[in-house]
């Protein structure tokens, strides 16, 4: 049995027809909750006899209620037919009724014709609102005003815009016009139409209203029309409106809020299949905040499929939006049948283009899955098409479009529509594929052998991958970091910014290691050094293998071998993990760059034994061996090294790496000569070029340098001897030039036409711009040594001293050519500033150098040139500006110089001619020796004739120390002693302000001990009830007025605030109030001399000894200092207690202030003041808290202050402290 609609719980179980022609009684009784399936015989009936239309009505509404609509619709139609020959306005409601049949059915119509059906024989949604269209306008010729009419007509609008294409994207602050929104609007104006008519009674209308809103994306005006609605008819289910709440508030961004208002909709109708599969889409979006391998995923994602979506799917199979959900279920299970079901229904029973646009893009992963291409492109199109495409299109279906396009190798189309996709929308998936394939294109480029200019590449790359790293610190996005967008940048970075690449190398390690399980993790490892060393161990190798070498490059080589010999580690149990890993050429490489790093870090021992090693498992492993000649020629250049040489080039003469190191080495063992042809590194490089490879770039680089070392050492006497060189130079930059065309990166060729430019061209500018260019890239010392060669010449001699430094402490301190060029350099200075201090520098290089290597004859020439030419220096320089010490250094100088040529001059090769070096030997034996004797004795008498002025002058400085650092000292112990004042003044506030705080709380202990007591019965704390005083004093006749009636002090007018606390006397004062008149009086000041009482108070104090000895002291409630100034003796203040109580001026301000605070209960009388007359009775015991208040102005005799109980004034707390200026209110 179909489960009835309770749209139509007013339809009857059984309806009677009247017969005709039989009594007028007897009637045909049909029952409408078992219609036949062919309404045919009902139909006859009725016509035959002549059924009024409300026979119709019902009977077509039964066959609706039990949804057989269709054959309501064939009750109507023939209803309409029997109708045809009464009044039009019979057929109205049949046709009413007709129109929203076929709006229903056009709910139930598949958007397209399906699969396998004829275009004619097909019914469509667009079939039946063409049907419905036509009998609403049937209806609207009949009476166009008629209400449900309205209504029907909204909802044929709204119908219609579903299946109208989206709004193209408009430009900034233009009006949309397209044809949806314009239906929408029609729509719209229906709706408010049928509430205007209904008076605003017409829920259904204001539903139609907000559902129109809603589609025009005016979420705030909707929601209110729905909440309309909910607070009107707060039962209805059937619409729901609390399902447009939720929608409402979901697109408003209250997600929490909308699932809220669909739960509450589930509690009210658990069979709600929109209310369930809202909140499963609610879950499902939930778990989308987490990653898939997240433990919080896998809950949240079966709660949303499970428990929502498949229990929506069984409450309706056919339900669209259900279907394109539950669709994504089965695709990643692989069951594509069922996602092409799923899928096709959610495209054909839809009237709504965003669920359309699911199913295409459903059935686009599928065909994708399947690797069909071409229908998942085409399927991608569809899906962007229904959300509108263009700008406002679907961004996930653009993105597979994409995809699909790298898969046919259209690269260019994808980094197209990925380029316009970003336009519109930064989506990190987008930036993260664009910037993949322009770096697969920077790649590309440099593996092949043709080099394109791809730097405009290498910066889109770089720019859209940081972009995705730097989304990923947005919390808001919620984006899962992914390594490959590391590893990528890493190797974007590497040949410009390698520090950048290892940084992102070490995040991916980071990364790594966060994501290795608990159970995985060492347990018995307390060192945090040793807890990542073993983290490591369970990496890649190959990642701490890039990381090792970015360490290498920086020089930093503990930190590059300790990341090796991890990763050997790391291999080893990779090994043990899958045993189908080749882990051998992993173990190969890591240990031949373990063994660069030990060589780099002088450790060349260590070094041999790994290179020893890896030959012992691959014998014929050429870099290793190569490595190890290379280390025999370091550590023995005359014996092992060249034979270790000589016996790799013979084993392998071919492998370009063997003949480069062969060509180093001879360029250091070769005999000079100054024809380039006959030189052995010469031919050895022509026949790389000529028989292995015509573009070996360390070839070419070698035969520039060789052309430019012949070329420096050329004569150039004659113009003919500086045109050959010039050639030669020429020659040289040539073979750079071609080394640099095959690798513009190489910096050594670079280098070399920068020293052509300075030797040649002698533009020492362009070569200082083109060795600070590639100072970063070579990090050898040959660099800083030119650029301190090219300052020096541009006497810039500072900065040639830096990088010459700079040289030497690239592991070159013990290099003599650079102390010798920092002797130079020093000496120039030292000329140029006539500086003693720069020659003594020059001095101490020189020998240096000499030290290292004293075989070398120039260098011992330096020494002796650097020690005549000081000698000079101190001659020229006045006394005033050497000292005597100065002098006598040079004459030793000159001397060892003297010597020194001497010997240089009879050497076998000196470095310049014999006779020029004897003549300038026996320049400094003859003019300057008694040049420096004559300057010798002339600073003898010249510090002996100043030495008097020099030591008054000297005393006189030190006098002036001593009297400044004496006023320094002075300075410090006033500071000093102001800052002691200061403490002290502090620590007196500080004690000062704990007395009184102590004050205060003593008082507050005191108050509260006098208004609360322990209740006998409970324990709790109380306060106390007052006691009436006993005795009675003469109380005022009934009538009579007194002087002081009009004039009340403060504390007068605040007993108007409470009553008497006997019962007796309470009732008399209320009798009392009863027959006396309210008067409202304003308290004013008044002069003394019109008080006839020298006090205010209405007191009378006894002073007698008894009293006074029987008074108990009085509890200050206010917890304040009283204002007689009687107070506690403990407290700071005892000096307040003789002040002045009998200044009326300060009454007078007491009683102004207390007018400003807001009286207590206004209907009480004030007192009279007969009971001055009367004679005050000793004091009661501590009258209960609360009950008791400082008089206004007590009399203090003998220390003690005597206060009539029955006169005690009943103010409010803040109103007495009102006047006393040391109260505080609490």
């Amino acid at each position: 049995p179909v489960k009835a609609n309770k749209r139509f719980f007013d339809i009857p179980s059984a309806i009677d027809i009247p017969v005709s022609g039989l009594d007028a009684e007897e009637a045909v009784e049909v029952n409408l909750e078992d219609l036949h399936d062919d309404p045919t015989e009902i139909c006859t009936l009725l016509e035959n006899e002549g059924a009024a239309r409300n026979f119709w009505m019902v009977i077509a509404l039964a066959y609706a209620k039990q949804r057989k609509v269709d054959h309501a619709i064939e009750m109507l139609l023939k209803g309409l037919g029997a109708l045809s020959r009464g009044g039009p306005k019979e057929k109205l409601s049949l046709l009413s009724c007709l129109c929203w049949l076929y709006l229903w059915k056009s709910r139930e119509a598949p958007r397209v014709v399906p699969e396998g059906q004829l275009v004619s024989e097909a019914l469509t949604k667009d079939y039946y609102l063409q049907q419905s269209t036509t009998t609403l306008n049937e209806a609207s010729r009949i009476n166009p005003s008629f209400p449900p009419l309205f209504l029907a007509r909204g909802v044929l609008y709204l119908l219609r815009a579903s299946l109208q294409p989206p709004s193209k994207p408009l430009a900034p602050g233009s009006a949309d016009h397209s044809e949806r929104v314009e239906t929408l609007r029609q729509a719209l104006k229906c709706f408010e139409d049928a509430s205007r008519v209904s008076g605003g009674r017409n829920m259904m209308a204001v539903l139609g209203k907000s559902r129109a809103q809603f589609s025009l994306g005016k979420y705030a005006e909707a929601l209110e029309g729905y909440q309309e609605v909910l607070m009107k008819m707060p039962d209805l289910r059937d619409p729901d409106p609390r399902i447009g709440v939720g929608c409402c508030l979901w697109q408003l961004g209250f997600k929490d809020e909308a699932k809220d208002a669909w739960e509450r909709a589930l509690e009210l109708n658990l069979d709600s299949k929109v209310a369930t599969i809202l909140v499963g889409l609610y879950w499902l979006d939930n778990s989308s905040h987490y990653a898939t391998n997240d433990p919080a995923f896998p809950p949240i994602y079966m709660k949303a499929m499970t428990q929502y979506t498949q229990k929506a799917f069984k409450l309706d199979k056919e339900f669209p939006i259900t279907c394109a959900t539950f669709g994504n279920y089965f695709l990643p299970k692989k069951a594509y049948p069922t996602v092409e079901n799923l899928a096709r229904r959610a495209i054909e029973l839809t009237d709504v283009n965003a669920i359309a646009s699911d199913g295409w893009y459903l059935l686009a992963r599928k065909e994708h899955y399947q690797n069909q291409l071409s229908r998942a492109n085409d399927f991608y199109g569809r899906a962007d098409l229904a959300r509108g495409g263009g700008d406002k299109g679907y961004l996930p279906a653009r993105f597979g479009s994409a995809q699909v396009q790298i898969l046919e190798q259209d690269l260019d189309g994808a980094k197209f529509r990925l380029e316009k996709l970003l336009q519109s929308s930064k989506s990190s998936e987008a930036m993260m594929l664009l910037g993949t394939l322009y770096a697969e294109e920077v790649f590309a480029n440099q593996a092949s052998g043709y080099k394109e200019d791809k730097s405009t590449e290498l910066k889109k790359a770089i720019a859209h991958l940081e972009a995705v790293r730097i989304a990923w610190k947005d919390s808001k996005k919620n984006i899962i970091p992914d390594s490959t967008v590391l590893i990528y940048l890493a190797r974007l970075y590497e040949a410009d910014h390698p520090e950048k690449s290892l940084l992102c190398l070490q995040q991916v390690e980071q990364m790594d290691m966060e994501d290795i399980p608990d159970d995985e993790r060492p347990e018995d490892i307390e060192d945090e050094v040793e807890l990542i060393s073993a983290l490591r161990e369970q990496l890649a190798p190959q990642l701490l293998n890039n990381v090792g070498c970015f360490q290498y490059q920086a020089e930093k080589y503990d930190l590059a071998r300790e990341m090796f010999q991890t990763a050997l580690n790391a291999c080893v149990k990779a090994g043990e993990r899958d045993e189908a890993i080749d882990t051998d050429a992993l173990v190969t490489t890591i240990s031949y760059n373990l063994a660069r790093t030990y060589e780099a870090a002088g450790l060349l021992d260590e070094a041999h034994k790994v290179y020893e090693g890896l030959l012992a498992r691959h014998s014929d492993y050429t870099d290793a061996n190569t490595r190890l000649a290379y280390i025999a020629l370091r550590q023995n250049p005359t014996e092992d090294g060249p034979k270790a040489m000589a016996a790799l080039y013979q084993t392998d003469s071919t492998n370009l790496e063997v003949r480069s190191l062969f060509g180093w080495y001879l360029s250091r063992s070769k005999k000079r000569t100054t024809n380039i042809a006959e030189d052995q590194e010469q031919r050895h490089y022509k026949h790389t070029l000529q028989h292995h490879d015509k573009h070996d770039r360390y070839s070419l680089t070698g035969m520039g340098n060789l052309y430019l070392t012949t070329a420096r050492e050329m004569r150039r006497d004659t113009e003919q001897d500086k045109d050959k060189r010039r050639k030669t130079y020429e020659k040289a930059v040539e073979f750079f030039d071609k080394a640099l065309q095959l690798d513009p990166r190489n910096a050594y060729a670079a280098q070399g036409i920068g020293i052509a430019l300075v030797e040649d061209k002698k533009d020492f500018a362009a070569a200082v711009q083109v060795f600070s260019k590639i100072k970063d890239t070579i990090r050898d010392p040959s660099v800083y040594i030119n650029l301190g060669h090219v300052y020096a010449e541009l006497k810039q001699y500072s900065r040639a001293i830096e990088n010459y430094e700079a040289a030497l402490a690239k592991d070159r301190a013990h290099d003599p050519q650079i102390l010798a060029c920092l002797g130079r350099v020093w000496l120039l200075k030292g000329k140029q500033d006539k500086s003693i201090q720069a020659m003594r520098n020059s001095l101490e290089f020189s020998n240096r150098a000499l030290e290292i290597a004293p075989e070398q004859i120039h260098f011992k020439f330096n020494v002796a040139f650097v020690q005549i030419q000081v000698a000079q220096l101190i001659y020229t320089l006045p006394e005033s500006q050497r000292t005597l010490q100065d002098v006598q250094t040079a004459s030793d100088g000159l001397d060892e110089a003297i010597e020194s040529f001497t010997t240089i001059a009879q050497s076998n090769n000196p470095p310049y001619p014999r006779h020029d070096i004897e003549q300038r030997a026996n320049m400094g034996r003859n003019t300057m020796r008694r040049q420096l004797e004559r300057a010798l004795q002339s600073q003898k008498e010249y510090e002996e004739k100043n030495a008097a002025k020099l030591q008054q002058a000297r005393d006189i400085r030190e006098a002036e120390v001593r009297k400044r650092e004496e006023e320094r000292r002075k300075a410090e112990e006033l500071a000093l002693e102001q800052k002691r004042k200061i403490a002290e003044e502090r620590h007196a506030m500080l004690e000062v302000s704990r007395k009184l705080a102590e004050a205060r709380t003593e008082e507050e202990r005191r108050r509260e001990e006098a208004e609360y007591t322990d209740d006998e019965e409970t324990g709790e704390r109380v306060k106390r009830k007052r006691k009436k005083a006993s005795g009675g004093g003469k109380r005022k006749k009934k009538g009579e007025e007194t002087e002081t009636d009009g004039e009340g002090t403060g504390a007068d007018a605040a007993r108007k605030s409470r009553g008497k606390s006997t019962t007796e006397n309470s009732a008399l004062a209320t009798s009392d109030e009863e027959r006396a008149p309210k008067k409202r009086r304003k308290l004013e000041r008044k002069s003394a001399a019109k008080d006839k009482s020298k006090f205010k108070s209405s007191e009378i104090v006894v002073e007698t000894e008894s009293d006074d000895e029987a008074a108990p002291p009085q509890a200050n409630t206010n917890g304040d200092v009283a204002a007689s100034g009687d107070e506690h003796p403990d407290t700071p203040m005892q000096d307040a207690a003789a002040a002045n109580i009998d200044d009326d001026d300060d009454d007078d301000d007491d009683e102004a202030t207390a007018v400003q605070r807001p009286r207590k209960n206004l209907s009480r009388r004030i007192d009279d003041d007969d009971e001055d007359e009367e004679e005050s009775e000793p004091l009661a015991p501590p009258t209960p808290a609360g009950a008791e208040e400082a008089p206004d102005s007590p009399v203090k005799t003998n220390g003690n202050t005597h206060i009539d109980d029955d006169d005690m004034p009943m103010v409010d707390e803040s109103v007495a402290a009102a006047g006393d200026p040391d109260a505080t209110e609490y």
